[in-house]
């Protein structure tokens, strides 16, 4: 959620918000106030938003730091082990 991008689609939400209302009411004062309650729901709804998404980041995170500590101990290799591993292919060098 790119934020100048939400508060410009937010203003042009709420323009046509008033719009229609003052249409429908004919009164600026009402047009006004519902207009205003208008913009506080979107920013309500624009922080939990916010909230969620920052939310499931923190629990992917979480998730692939407990994943990379099982593999990372699941994963170690003995020096036993490692003295007895050999290279099947060697790496040339160009000069070869």
């Amino acid at each position: 959620m790119f934020a100048p991008r939400v508060f410009v689609s937010m203003i042009g939400a709420l323009g046509v918000f008033a719009l229609a209302t003052f249409i429908l009411t004919g009164s600026a004062w009402t047009t006004f106030w519902q207009t205003l309650v208008c913009a506080v729901l979107l920013q309500i709804g624009y922080f939990v938003a916010v909230l969620a998404l920052v939310w499931k980041a923190g629990k992917e995170r979480r998730a692939a730091t407990v994943d990379q500590s099982r593999s990372s101990t699941s994963s170690k290799i003995d020096e036993s082990d490692a003295k007895s591993i050999q290279v099947s292919n060697p790496p040339r060098h160009l000069n070869s």
